[in-house]
């Protein structure tokens, strides 16, 4: 086989890189329906506390959580930076996931995606694989546990 066809059999993936403190992560781009500046954000009274409210979004109440405080980090700081981008699901309403920053797109390759091992309980059950992009590693989160998962507490 010559190179290009080799080319050819790898899929590709685009992902929205973010950062989240210090750290990188990357959301596939075919989820992301919308991506907007912080804004007021309604509290709503007994909810997890990773949902931090709703906002309105071109007349669409949309559920808006922290990833930080999903994860057991600190909770958000709100800079200019901050931005909360709108994930759409199969089938699902949509939900705003706030992040510290939006960094880019990605393209990455099978290739180039490593398979997680979950054998430390830190924040890997919300991360599907780990992106290479060059020499920076980006860890890929895997939205449906981010969303749905139940909490055990």
């Amino acid at each position: 086989m010559d190179a290009l066809n080799i080319a050819r059999e790898y899929d590709t993936v685009q992902y929205i890189v973010i950062k989240i403190g210090e750290e990188q992560y990357g959301i596939d781009i075919s989820y992301i329906d919308n991506i907007v500046r912080m804004q007021s954000i309604t509290r709503v009274p007994h909810v997890q506390p990773y949902f931090s409210g709703v906002i309105n979004i071109r007349g669409e109440v949309v559920p808006v959580m922290s990833i930080r405080v999903k994860m057991d980090l600190e909770p958000d700081e709100f800079t200019n930076k901050t931005r909360i981008i709108i994930v759409k699901m199969e089938n699902n309403a949509p939900i705003g996931l706030i992040v510290d920053e939006v960094r880019e797109v990605v393209t990455l390759d099978e290739r180039s995606i490593d398979e997680v091992t979950h054998d430390r309980k830190v924040d890997e059950t919300y991360i599907n694989g780990i992106g290479k992009n060059g020499e920076t590693l980006i860890s890929l989160l895997d939205l449906n546990a981010v969303i749905n998962e139940k909490d055990n507490a």
